[in-house]
C-alpha cells in the first residue's frame, strides 16, 4: 500500500515529524515558498481584478518536482507547512501548482512533539482559503507600494531607492523620534533629600527621604534660587514624623510569551535581535538533536499573538511548581490572561512543549543561544502560573516647617512568580542593571511611630535637566509596532532588517538611527504619499487583512479600496512634490567659507561637507558624540560593531585602521585574531565574502581527471585543479580566458 506523504517547509522540520510517524509516512520539505511574484515585474494584472502572475522562485524546481515525484504514489498529501498565513500560503501553493486538490489535507502542528504531531494528523482540516487569500493580499499590497513608489523616489531622492508598506512607517516612527531628540530643550530642576534618623535611639539606622511638598503644594524646585529658598526656610527647623501608611501590595504575574514579547525580552536581556530570536526560536520549534532521544521540537510555534496554553500544559506546570516550588507558589486556579482584541487566537502562547522539562536538564543539548532563549521561554510560562509577589509597603511622611518630605520602603513578604522570572525595564535596558544598588522591594525603613522627632544628618540638593526621548532599541521599535497595530509577528523581524539593510536607518550602541538618506526618503514619502505613511490609516490595513482571513471582506474589494487614492498619490508626488537632497543641516561653520557645514551620505559613508559646494568643496571626517554632538575629525577610538559577531569567539568585531585602509579585527585582539574585509552598503557595514572559483566541469586535469577551476593570481587568471594541493597541475588562460597551452620540446623541434 502507498505511503501517505507529509510535506513540511524545512529539512530539520521533516526529520524530526518523520520520527514520530513511522515507516507508513514519506516526510518531505519544501524549503518554504516554491513561488512567489516575478522579481523582475510587477507581476500583478490590476486591471483584470488584480490578478497576480506567479512563477517558480529561482533554484526551487528542483523541490517542485521532488514534490512532484513523491505525490504520483501517495493516497493522501498531508500539507504540514507552518500554521501561519505564510504556511497557509505555501499549502495553497502546492496543492495548486501539483494539482493535489483531490487527495491533499491540511494539518496545523503547534508542538513538534509526538503528542503534538499526531493529535494534529489525527484531526486533518481543508485548506483555509481566506487565510491564503489574506497573504495574498498582502503580498499584492506590498507588491503594488514597492513597485509604484520606488521609480518615483529614484527621481525625486536618488536612484536605486525602494519603499515598503509597513517598513516606511517603522521609519517614519525612527526619523520623529530622531526629530524629538533633535528639538528638544533640556529644562533645569532639583531635588532636595534629607538623611535623617531617629533622635533618641542614637544606634537607629539613618534613611532618605525626598522633598515632597512645600507651602502646601507639591514640590517644584526649577532653579538654584527656589532651591536654596526651601533650604534657607529649612534652618532650625524639626523633621518630626507625621502619618505612617502600611500597605500589602501584590503584584500578578506577567503572561507567557507572544512573538513580540519575546523579541522585546530577548533584546532587553541577552542584546538579540529580532532577526537572531526569530532564528533561534525555529530552531527550537522545528526540534533539537537530545542524544538517544533523537529530534524533539522543545518550544510550540513561535509566531503568535495569543497568550492561551492548552489545559495539559497548564496541569504540567502545576504540577512542575508544587513539586519544585512549593504548594503556596500554586494558584488556588490556573492563571488565565486577556486576549487582545487583534490575537489570532488559533495558537497558543511561546511555551515549552514539556513544562516539566527544566532548563538545565538540557543545556549539553544546546548551543549558548538556544540554552538562553529556551532558559528565558521556560522561565516565563512557569513564572506565569505561579502566585502573585508580596510586599509590604511603608510611606512615611515628615514634617519640616512649612516641608513635607516622604521615604518609601518596600519589603518582599513572599516572591511569588518573582522566584522564577524578573522582567527587564526599558530604564535597565538602556542604563544596565546596578547590581550594586538594592532593588526597591529590599528598600526598608526603621521602626517608626507618629512623632517621633528625626535629627537631620545632611540635606542634599541636587541639579538636573530633563533628558529626551531614548532613541529606539529593537525590543522598543517592535513594542511601538505592536500598540499601534502596526505589522505582524511574523513580519517585525524583516521590517527591523530592511530600514536597516537599505541604508535609511543604522544601529549606533543597540539604538536607531536614521541616515541622511532615511531623512530624506521620509521627508518625501511622508509629503508625496500620507496614506500609507499614516500610522492609522496602516493599522486600518493591518485591521482589514484580519478581516479577510475571517471572511469578513473579499480581497479583491480591499485592494479597490486602497488602489483608487493610492494611484492619485503616485501621479500627485511625480508631478506636484520636489525632490529631497540626502543631507543634514548642522551648527558647525566651514572653516574656509564660514557657510554651514551639511551631513551628507557618500560613498564610504556619512561625511561634513560645506553648504556652498560646489564653489567650496571643503569636507570633513566626523564623530558622534553619546548626547548626539557632532566632533569634527577622525575617531580614534575603534568603532564598535554590535550586530557583527566574531565567527570565532563570538565576541563584537570593531573597525581599526591599517596600512592598507579600514578592516574589521575581533574587539579580543591579539587573544583572537581574526581580521576581516568589509564593505559599506548605504551606510551599512558588510563582512567581504570571498567568491567561490569558477568551475570548468568542461575542462578536466591532465594528471589526475578531476575538474579544472578558474583562479587568480598578480600575473592574472589560470586553471588550477580542483584537487589541489594534491594535485597542482595548472593551465595559462589568456586575457580572453582561452587556454594557453606550453609548446614542449617535440613541438619546437
Amino acid at each position: 500500500m502507498a505511503k501517505s506523504l507529509v510535506i513540511v517547509e524545512s529539512p530539520s522540520k521533516a526529520r524530526t515529524i518523520k520520527k514520530y510517524l513511522g515507516r507508513d509516512f514519506r516526510v518531505e520539505a519544501s524549503s518554504g515558498h516554491l513561488v512567489d511574484l516575478p522579481s523582475s515585474s510587477l507581476g500583478v494584472d490590476i486591471q483584470n481584478d488584480f490578478k497576480p502572475k506567479y512563477t517558480v522562485i529561482k533554484g526551487k524546481t528542483k523541490y517542485l518536482e521532488n514534490l512532484k515525484k513523491a505525490s504520483r504514489d501517495a493516497e493522501k498529501i498531508y500539507l504540514a507547512s507552518d500554521p501561519d498565513r505564510e504556511g497557509e500560503a505555501i499549502a495553497w501553493h502546492i496543492a495548486n501548482r501539483l494539482n493535489l486538490w483531490d487527495k491533499v489535507h491540511r494539518v496545523l502542528i503547534h508542538e513538534i512533539t509526538e503528542a503534538g504531531v499526531r493529535d494534529s494528523m489525527s484531526r486533518p482540516l481543508a485548506i483555509n482559503t481566506d487565510r491564503f487569500e489574506s497573504q495574498q493580499a498582502r503580498r499584492i499590497l506590498d507588491r503594488i507600494v514597492g513597485y509604484k513608489v520606488s521609480p518615483v523616489l529614484w527621481k525625486k531622492v536618488r536612484k536605486g531607492l525602494s519603499a515598503g508598506r509597513v517598513q516606511s512607517v517603522a521609519l517614519r516612527f525612527v526619523v520623529d523620534r530622531e526629530r524629538e531628540i533633535q528639538n528638544f530643550k533640556p529644562r533645569e530642576y532639583w531635588t532636595l533629600d534629607a538623611l535623617v534618623k531617629r533622635s533618641a535611639d542614637p544606634d537607629a539606622d539613618a534613611f532618605t527621604a525626598s522633598l515632597h511638598m512645600f507651602r502646601g503644594k507639591r514640590a517644584k524646585i526649577e532653579n538654584a534660587q527656589q532651591s536654596e529658598e526651601i533650604v534657607s526656610a529649612l534652618s532650625g527647623k524639626d523633621f518630626v514624623v507625621g502619618t505612617i501608611e502600611k500597605k500589602e501590595r501584590r503584584r500578578k504575574p506577567l503572561p507567557p510569551f507572544i512573538t513580540s514579547t519575546l523579541q522585546q525580552d530577548a533584546s532587553k536581556k541577552h542584546r538579540f535581535s529580532v532577526k537572531k530570536t526569530m532564528l533561534v526560536a525555529q530552531g527550537l520549534y522545528e526540534g533539537v538533536e537530545l542524544g538517544s532521544k533523537g529530534p524533539v521540537g522543545l518550544i510550540t510555534y513561535m509566531r503568535t499573538d495569543s497568550v492561551r496554553a492548552s489545559d495539559n500544559a497548564l496541569a504540567e506546570a502545576r504540577g512542575f511548581i508544587s513539586e519544585n516550588y512549593g504548594g503556596d507558589y500554586v494558584p488556588k486556579r490556573p492563571n488565565t490572561f486577556k486576549v487582545k482584541k487583534s490575537a489570532q487566537d488559533a495558537h497558543e502562547c511561546i511555551r515549552p512543549t514539556f513544562p516539566s522539562r527544566h532548563p538545565g536538564e538540557l543545556r549539553q543539548f544546546l548551543t549558548e543561544d538556544q540554552y538562553k532563549l529556551y532558559s528565558l521561554i521556560w522561565k516565563r510560562f512557569i513564572a506565569s502560573q505561579m502566585t502573585p509577589a508580596v510586599y509590604d509597603q511603608t510611606r512615611v511622611d515628615i514634617t519640616a516647617g512649612e516641608s513635607v518630605f516622604r521615604a518609601t520602603g518596600n519589603v518582599m513578604k513572599f516572591p511569588g512568580f518573582t522566584a522564577a522570572y524578573e522582567e527587564t525595564t526599558e530604564r535597565e535596558e538602556i542604563n544596565g542593571a546596578d547590581k550594586s544598588s538594592k532593588k526597591d522591594e529590599d528598600k526598608r525603613l526603621p521602626e517608626l511611630s507618629e512623632k517621633d522627632v528625626l535629627s537631620l544628618m545632611k540635606l542634599d540638593p541636587k541639579q538636573h535637566f530633563t533628558q529626551p526621548p531614548p532613541r529606539y532599541s529593537e525590543s522598543s521599535l517592535v513594542k511601538e509596532l505592536e500598540e499601534k497595530g502596526i505589522g505582524r509577528p511574523s513580519t517585525y523581524a524583516s521590517i527591523l532588517s530592511t530600514i536597516q539593510d537599505r541604508g535609511y536607518a543604522e544601529r549606533q550602541k543597540a539604538r536607531f538611527v536614521p541616515t541622511p538618506l532615511g531623512f530624506s526618503v521620509n521627508d518625501f514619502l511622508v509629503e508625496g504619499f500620507p496614506g500609507i505613511m499614516d500610522e492609522e490609516f496602516t493599522a486600518r490595513m493591518e485591521n482589514d487583512l484580519d478581516r479577510v482571513e475571517e471572511g469578513e471582506i473579499h480581497w479583491v474589494e480591499l485592494l479597490r479600496g486602497f488602489y483608487e487614492g493610492f494611484s492619485e498619490s503616485v501621479t500627485r508626488a511625480e508631478k506636484e512634490i520636489e525632490g529631497r537632497k540626502v543631507e543634514i543641516p548642522t551648527d558647525i561653520e566651514c572653516d574656509k567659507c564660514g557657510a554651514s557645514m551639511l551631513i551628507r551620505e557618500g560613498r564610504y559613508g556619512q561625511f561634513l561637507s560645506c553648504s556652498g559646494y560646489p564653489e567650496c568643496k571643503n569636507a570633513k571626517d566626523f564623530t558622534k558624540a553619546e548626547d548626539g554632538e557632532i566632533v569634527v575629525g577622525k575617531k580614534t577610538d575603534p568603532e564598535i560593531c554590535d550586530d557583527i559577531e566574531c565567527d570565532k569567539c563570538g565576541a563584537p568585531m570593531v573597525i581599526k585602521e591599517g596600512r592598507y585602509g579600514q578592516f574589521l579585527s575581533c574587539s579580543r585582539y591579539p587573544d583572537c585574531k581574526n581580521p576581516k574585509e568589509f564593505k559599506r552598503e548605504n551606510g551599512r557595514i558588510v563582512i567581504k565574502q570571498k567568491e567561490a572559483p569558477e568551475i570548468r566541469e568542461d575542462i578536466k586535469c591532465e594528471k589526475c581527471g578531476k575538474p579544472m577551476v578558474v583562479r587568480r593570481s598578480r600575473r592574472g587568471q589560470f586553471l588550477g585543479c580542483s584537487g589541489y594541493p594534491k594535485c597542482k597541475s595548472t593551465l595559462n588562460l589568456d586575457k580572453d580566458g582561452n587556454i594557453v597551452r606550453k609548446t614542449t620540446k617535440a613541438e619546437k623541434n
